[in-house]
């Protein structure tokens, strides 16, 4: 067969020589012929990735992924080393399919490294399918204060996307020294107690509230907010009395949805002394809804809150 490299990846010749290829390993893994050990036809379908068409890249994708573990190693070659990015990137998405924590040292290395933004998104998302094996690896990875703050943001993803499986490495890394890894894990908690809530993620998310980092103490306060923690409410009273204007608001906004009356009387000596105008009209929303007179609170969530994609 012509080595992928010699043609045109749009030209008729080599997406001809692509479906021959699919066609032949699947009459032989179905006649129960195909050899995986034969490293040359596995490197030709990661080759094979350059293909244009994004149907016959998800039919190689499939193919190696049910090959499984044995393509692990060609496949890990084409995300380290090929020069075209559509290849590293499907690659990266194949190593998802098969989900081998061996794959998790150059998954990391091409997230780090590799130069294509999309390339950094399909490494991330395939570090989520290892499971908590990759937990450790990403918490490190938060610690290092040189990383970009892209990188941090996929890193930050993949570990609330872990979830329920990494939540011992979440409780062991809760008073981590880095910001970075204590917001993260924050992030990730609160993702795991609005699945399946237990006392610990509480007490987490609770002691949060007091970080010396303004965006831990937001995601805490949303999340308690959005679980009605009752027991929260002491520990958002505080945070009106916080210098961040943010804080303030967050805890305003937390306490309205918990609907704890004991706090109308707090918000009322906080808008008295509130000099922001914004968070004058959010104080007095929450009193309104805390008093019952009917306020709705779809305007400002929809102002506050939005959503991002990987």
């Amino acid at each position: 067969m012509t080595h992928a490299l010699t043609l045109d990846p749009a030209g008729a010749e080599y997406q001809a020589a692509t479906d021959a290829l699919l066609e032949q390993v699947a009459q032989q893994r179905a006649a129960g012929t195909f050899d995986p050990a034969n490293e040359a036809v596995l490197a030709e379908l990661v080759e094979r990735f350059a293909d244009k068409r994004g149907m016959k890249r998800l039919r190689l994708a499939e193919t190696l992924g049910e090959i499984g573990d044995p393509a692990v190693g060609v496949l890990s070659q084409g995300l380290a080393h090929h020069a075209n990015p559509m290849v590293r990137r499907a690659a990266a998405k194949t190593l998802a399919l098969i989900a081998n924590p061996a794959s998790i040292p150059v998954l990391v290395q091409a997230l780090l490294g590799d130069g294509d933004t999309v390339v950094h998104g399909s490494c991330a998302g395939a570090l989520t399918q290892m499971g908590r094996a990759s937990a450790p690896v990403l918490l490190e990875l938060l610690e290092r204060e040189e990383l970009p703050e892209t990188t941090k943001g996929h890193v930050s993803w993949a570990l609330a996307f872990l979830g329920e499986a990494a939540k011992e490495d979440f409780y062991g890394a809760r008073n981590s020294a880095s910001p970075a890894v204590r917001a993260a894990v924050v992030a990730a908690i609160a993702k795991v107690a609005q699945e399946n809530p237990e006392p610990r993620d509480f007490e987490v998310l609770v002691e949060a509230l007091g970080d010396d980092v303004e965006d831990v103490r937001l995601e805490a306060a949303s999340v308690l907010g959005i679980l009605a923690h009752r027991p929260a409410v002491p520990n958002l009273l505080k945070m009106l009395e916080q210098d961040v204007p943010a804080s303030r608001k967050a805890a305003a906004l937390a306490l309205m949805k918990i609907g704890d009356r004991s706090a109308l009387e707090p918000l009322n000596a906080a808008l008295a002394q509130e000099e922001n105008m914004a968070l004058e009209q959010v104080m007095q929303l929450a009193i309104t809804q805390l008093s019952g007179q009917g306020a709705t609170v779809v305007s400002v969530e929809a102002d506050d809150w939005g959503e991002e994609n990987w």
